[in-house]
């Protein structure tokens, strides 16, 4: 038996002594969701433990976010492993809060549970002793990108910039001593397997959209008024004619909602809203989707002679994966679940600011299969607490003793192979760039 061998036996065993508080502690989360920037409760519940582990750790960094460190006997690599704090929004779901519709659709609960195992895992196994790197183990905020509105009203009292939690972690500097990062996400995938690596992902930007024509009766004098509700229609139909415009190897999706079409039935609509993200594989690829968007809402005022305003926030930027941190988290995972358990990701149309990471530093999103149903529905349920709550603690373990041995070797193997898209600042130059209000009046 090798030593390193010995090790990852030593931190599976010490997680598998809090198996059951483990499971306890993510059932609970579960049924007590809470949306992005608000998850104090959950937040307390990391800290607690943190605590009881006597883990150096800062709170509060995002509103919500927590940031323990572990540190090794040197100092040769740091390597984060994230969970994510909030739930999404699913009003019709079982476990939903019915105050705010929060609910656990997506298993950030059981993330928060792997986050927590592996502390105990590698603090009571005492395996940090031996490995030449240090472990950020970090709880995230926000990122589900919901609740828009509220989230801006934070951004104006100055209480975060960015709309999501780890690029607000970048923005704060939280991740400038780290050099690897990576999280587990569940899958309710149906074609059986337990471990997998996401593949690269859509990114995205969102849109805000007004608009703004005249008010009148309905009945009596339609033509007296402007039809903000018509003028949005055309501008849906604008995006939806230039579809065929957008290249399959883009993977572009543009999916609007009416968030307000009117006030009553018998007055011309004169403030209707929208929304939208407009998605794709690549930046280029969204920046020249989401112009053509833009060109089809304006379109829409100009022939009924309304006001558009376009509110361009920034989202989320396209996950990238790096392909030697995949191979160290393959090994592992294969030892730990066999090889029949594995499956090998394809691309991802969803988004997530995990990919903001990864333009960066390496980083991947590991998959774990411990739920059913589906992602963001109202069916979906954790199914497999095994799998969802402790296997991903263990395989992340043996992953960074894996990465943190022998003078940590391999983590700067990973990173030196590693050539990240943008630098911290230039990832917020570019970030900040996107951010717009873009107004089109009949008299411009």
């Amino acid at each position: 038996m090798t030593d390193r061998q010995a090790l990852k036996e030593r931190v599976c065993a010490a997680i598998d002594v809090h198996r059951d508080e483990i499971v306890a502690l993510g059932e609970d989360i579960r049924v007590h969701p809470e949306l992005g920037f608000k998850e104090f409760r959950t937040a307390g519940i990391v800290a607690e433990h943190f605590g009881r582990l006597a883990i150096d750790h800062q709170t509060g960094l995002a509103v919500t976010g927590i940031k323990g460190v572990l540190a090794g006997r040197g100092s040769a690599a740091t390597v984060a492993y994230m969970g994510e704090l909030d739930s999404v929004l699913v009003r019709d779901h079982p476990d939903a809060d019915p105050d705010t519709g929060a609910a656990h659709a997506c298993g950030h609960n059981a993330q928060i549970a792997n986050l927590i195992a592996l502390a105990y895992g590698l603090v009571e196994s005492g395996v940090m002793a031996e490995l030449d790197g240090n472990v950020a183990l970090i709880a995230v905020p926000a990122e589900e990108y919901v609740e828009v509105a509220y989230r801006l009203g934070l951004k104006e009292a100055g209480q975060i910039e960015f709309l999501g939690g780890k690029p607000e972690f970048i923005r704060l500097g939280a991740l400038d001593d780290v050099d690897i990062t990576f999280m587990t996400h569940q899958s309710a995938r149906a074609e059986g397997g337990k471990l997998s690596v996401g593949g690269p992902s859509n990114g995205c930007i969102v849109k805000m959209i007004q608009y703004l024509g005249r008010a009148s009766h309905a009945g009596g004098s339609p033509h007296q008024g402007i039809n903000a509700l018509k003028a949005a229609m055309l501008g849906l139909q604008g995006i939806d004619a230039n579809r065929e415009t957008f290249k399959d190897d883009d993977h572009i999706r543009v999916h609007p909602i009416i968030t307000k079409g009117g006030e009553l039935v018998n007055v011309i609509p004169a403030d209707v809203r929208l929304e939208t993200y407009v998605r794709g594989a690549s930046v280029d690829a969204i920046v020249a989707a989401a112009e053509k968007v833009d060109r089809a809402l304006k379109g829409g005022a100009m022939a009924l002679g309304a006001t558009v305003e376009i509110n361009t926030l920034p989202g989320y930027l396209p996950r990238i994966v790096s392909p030697e941190l995949l191979q160290v988290y393959k090994e592992n995972a294969v030892a730990l679940v066999g090889e029949n358990e594995w499956w090998d990701s394809s691309f991802g149309a969803g988004s997530t600011d995990m990919g903001d990471v990864s333009h960066i530093m390496p980083a991947i999103e590991t998959s774990a299969v411990g739920s059913s149903g589906t992602g963001h529905g109202a069916d979906y349920v954790i199914c497999d607490p095994e799998t969802a709550y402790i296997t991903p603690a263990k395989a992340a373990a043996m992953t960074l003793i894996d990465l943190l041995i022998d003078g940590a070797a391999r983590a700067r193997q990973v990173v030196d192979a590693y050539k990240p898209p943008m630098s911290k600042d230039e990832y917020l130059t570019f970030m900040r760039g996107l951010a717009k209000l873009d107004v089109w009046k009949p008299d411009a």
